[in-house]
């Protein structure tokens, strides 16, 4: 087997912090050698394995079996600049309300102007974070959207869609007998509108409000979604999906990805799919290093974006897994932690009296 290692540039102390996470990465490839030549595992990314605090990453290059081992990438040299800034939305952009501070606004139009790109990496619809991205005018500097966990990649600026990943049509038949032998909705989404056989019900409710979505009360939802799909979405009382998260995972096991985005929603998404993984696509397009990312988020599926980015970087409100696997914490949602982020490592606040353009 072939191992790529990335061109790293490394000053004297950098050096001999290489040389020892390449000798734990050594003795944990002897360890799981087998699994690395009987090709086990998953045909999908892989950030969020941490070996003895040292972080690689395995991961498909487009459809092909070939697995490319990274250490964690070590922090830029201070003349070197970050380009490309990705945030989660829910719990890190937005506070409670479900709203962009104005600090946060200003800090990140002003980094825009500085030439940086913006990412928005959300399990959200693309229509739940069109009106964000707006907000903070990515279309006109060129910014990006990664929804549906990563399952979708847009240029904002042209409205291409440059990578998308769907569920296969053979499963939805299932998810639906699932979710309906069980009497909990199940949803999709389509433009502005949800799907759902459901209208009424308060966890789809919220769906609709938390993405400023029109919820369409279908009498046939297998006759009325149109496939394929991005995603779907079981929801109900936490202990209901326990039993049904169980039952999809091992049954559907390698056809798609059952996880919990919240104690409520049950997401079912293509197999593999993870903001890290679409970030890897994105940087090929835009010819790019992982080393120039700042990444920033507070949920288990930000881990391995976190884990990915040159540095990665946890919300004071994070889960403490997700504060563990970072680079630095910042402040809290409700505290501009955005801007914090902003100011330290891209650009310092401006001076009194100025404003954002």
């Amino acid at each position: 087997m072939s191992l790529q290692y990335p061109k790293l540039v490394l000053s004297a102390s950098y050096l001999i912090l290489y040389l020892y996470k390449y000798r734990v990465f050594i003795s944990d490839f002897k360890e799981n050698k087998e699994k690395f030549q009987d090709n086990k595992f998953p045909n999908s990314i892989n950030v969020s394995k941490r070996i003895k605090q040292t972080t690689y990453h395995s991961f498909f290059i487009y459809s092909h079996p070939v697995w490319v081992i990274y250490p964690k990438p070590l922090p830029l040299h201070p003349q070197m600049k970050y380009k490309l800034l990705v945030l989660d939305l829910d719990g890190t952009l937005t506070n409670a309300k479900k709203e962009i501070t104005p600090r946060n606004r200003e800090s990140l139009i002003r980094v825009q102007q500085q030439g940086v790109k913006l990412i928005l990496a959300s399990g959200r619809p693309t229509f739940g974070i069109a009106p964000l991205a707006d907000e903070l005018r990515m279309k006109e500097f060129g910014g990006f959207i990664l929804s549906y966990n990563g399952g979708e990649i847009i240029d904002w600026s042209t409205g291409e869609i440059v990578y998308a990943n769907v569920l296969p049509d053979e499963v939805i038949p299932r998810l639906y007998e699932c979710a309906t032998r069980n009497q909990l909705p199940i949803l999709t989404y389509d433009r502005q509108y949800i799907i759902t056989e459901y209208p009424d019900d308060v966890y789809v409710r919220k769906e609709a409000f938390l993405n400023k979505m029109q919820i369409y009360p279908s009498k046939d939802f297998l006759k009325d979604i149109r496939l394929p799909l991005p995603k779907c979405l079981i929801v109900g009382e936490p202990h209901r999906l326990i039993p049904i998260e169980a039952e999809l995972s091992v049954e559907l096991q390698g056809q798609l990805s059952v996880y919990r985005s919240e104690p409520f929603f049950l997401e079912l998404v293509p197999q593999g799919i993870d903001k890290a993984q679409s970030l890897s696509v994105l940087l090929n397009k835009l010819n790019m290093n992982r080393e120039e990312i700042v990444a920033v988020g507070d949920g288990y599926n930000d881990l391995s974006m976190i884990q990915f980015a040159g540095l990665g970087v946890a919300m004071g409100n994070a889960q403490e897994p997700v504060k563990k696997a970072a680079d630095y914490i910042t402040l809290s949602n409700e505290e501009d932690g955005v801007a914090a982020v902003v100011n330290k490592f891209f650009t310092k606040a401006p001076e009194k009296g100025e404003t954002t353009v």
